[in-house]
């Protein structure tokens, strides 16, 4: 029974954990934690949220034990505050956990342990992104509570810490996996770190680029796939939980594109889908039956851009006096109905809407992209892949004093080592190396106050040994035998160039002697 119970709640972890973070770019919410680790002290606290865009009412926090016990937050395990619930941990609340709506829909899932023991590995229990940093700590109660640690990667030493923490500056996809931690006081359990890639292989665009719009207008969704983009097809899961594919009952598909004629039950959120299962961005669409809608951008705009939001009205002027809120508060009346950031920070992202004389319209999300890393490592050469032998130069490229920069790696083998140890020369901010396989790992530039750069990831592939010129180990007449045989071309050939050299031979011969009688007749 407790291997059935133990089987069935791998099998939920897989199901929620594939529908929480494979998928989570089309889900209506996600789960936060805080504090964010996976693995708890019995009688520490954590508290679980439902971050919800627009109205959160009827959002509840539900989990599934080990012991395969489905059941809501505020039964007989912690307490549910609005869309939150606080728990005071004991090892029986070990278990998986998201968010449910009144009407089914779910965020993604979380895994959250409390080990009876008396050790834990601090990690993260969302998704960390590439190029984050992040810290892993091996925590023991008593005292000290820094013991020296061994850290562990799918079962294998990566690396031992004196202080019993483990940082990763720049995290890659080939950092996620299943980690643990011993200490001289004894062992954590296992948890699994995941690292969201932001290189989708396809973006979804808009056209236009808006979020919300009338009945009745139109929209084109394209799939923006660099290379071939055959298969890619456009998906959406409407507001009532319908997942369809466009050229269905919506929309008219037109190669990797689909233009739709909007009606109100067109709401809901669209994707790219190959036929491989990979997918785009996520875009929220509203289709609004109401008087009154907010043009704000769909797909996210990046820090410095100017935008401009624009509350519409269906009838004449279109142009009405306008409120302008931001999460709920107002923000600013304009005359005009429009509203102008000129350099957007991450500080603009938010949930928006309008109101003027006529109504309100929808809330939008707006999403701001952060662009600014505080350095950045270029490559010399611009290339990614090396031979062995070959050389390469770093450069820690810094707006100002670039003092203190210098590059570092976390090689395939997972060991995370700074230029001018073992590997490279520093020289200033650039690191020159002569490059052999061990060299291939993820490199980036850090400071001494832990800020980094972006990543790069560089490959080094042992060059193929040449095969050595054979050396001939027969006579000269047995080759001329064995090609003889196997060409009866270059057989007729040989013997047509040694009849003809005998031809000319013969005939300077009888010239020689004819010359010799006609020398004998001028003598006499």
């Amino acid at each position: 029974m407790e291997r059935t119970c133990i089987l069935l709640l791998l099998l939920s972890t897989l199901v929620y954990s594939t529908l929480g973070q494979s998928g989570d770019i089309s889900l209506p919410a996600s789960l936060s934690v805080s504090p964010d680790r996976s693995q708890f002290f019995e009688y520490e606290s954590v508290s679980l949220s439902c971050e919800v865009q627009g109205n959160s009412t009827g959002w509840r926090v539900v989990r599934n034990s080990e012991r395969g016990i489905l059941s809501e937050c505020n039964t007989d395990w912690g307490k549910q505050q609005g869309s939150s619930c606080n728990v005071s941990l004991i090892p029986s609340d070990s278990g998986v956990y998201w968010c449910v709506s009144g009407s089914g829909e779910h965020s993604n899932a979380v895994n959250i342990t409390v080990p009876a023991g008396a050790m834990i590995l601090e990690s993260p229990a969302l998704p960390v992104t590439e190029g984050d940093s992040l810290t892993l700590r091996c925590r023991y109660p008593g005292t000290p509570s820094n013991l020296t640690a061994d850290f562990y990667k799918d079962g294998s030493l990566i690396r031992t810490e004196t202080t019993g923490e483990m940082t990763i500056p720049a995290v890659s996809k080939s950092d996620e996996g299943l980690y643990k931690c011993t200490n001289s006081e004894g062992e954590s359990p296992e948890s699994w770190m995941t690292v969201t890639d932001l290189s989708l292989p396809a973006s979804l665009s808009v056209s236009p680029d808006r979020s919300q719009f009338f009945e009745y207008e139109s929209v084109s969704l394209s799939c923006e796939v660099q290379g071939n983009s055959t298969g890619w097809r456009v998906v959406r899961n409407s507001e009532r939980g319908i997942l369809s594919e466009c050229n269905t009952d919506w929309g008219k598909q037109q190669g990797s594109s689909c233009n739709v004629s909007l009606i109100p039950s067109d709401s809901g959120v669209y994707w790219c889908v190959s036929g491989s299962g990979e997918h785009s961005n996520a875009v929220n669409i509203t289709v609004h039956a109401g008087a009154v809608i907010l043009e704000s951008p769909a797909l996210p705009v990046t820090e410095g851009d100017s935008v401009t939001l624009r509350c519409r009205y269906q009838g004449t002027p279109s142009d009405l006096t306008t409120d302008f809120y931001k999460d709920g508060s107002l923000i600013r009346a304009e005359t005009t109905g429009e509203m102008t950031i000129p350099a957007v920070s991450k500080s603009d992202e938010g949930l928006y809407k309008c109101t003027n004389s006529e109504g309100e319209s929808p809330e939008s999300w707006m999403t701001v992209t952060d662009l600014s890393l505080p350095a950045s490592l270029s490559v010399s050469p611009d290339r990614y892949q090396f031979f062995e032998y070959e050389s390469v130069s770093l450069s820690c490229e810094v707006q100002g004093n670039s003092t203190g920069w210098r590059v570092v790696r976390n090689s395939e083998r997972g060991i995370l080592s700074e230029c001018n140890t073992d590997w490279g020369k520093q020289q200033g901010s650039s690191c020159n190396v002569s490059l052999k396989p061990s060299d291939s790992g993820v490199y980036w530039c850090e400071s001494g106050s832990g800020e980094h750069s972006n990543a790069v990831n560089i490959t080094v592939h042992a060059p193929i040994p040449s095969p050595a010129v054979p050396v001939l180990s027969m006579s000269l007449p047995r080759l001329l035998c064995s090609l003889l045989v196997g060409s009866p071309y270059l057989l007729v050939t040989i013997i047509l160039l040694v009849k003809y050299c005998r031809s000319r031979a013969q005939g300077g011969t009888r010239k020689t002697h004819q010359d010799q009688l006609g020398d004998h007749v001028e003598e006499e």
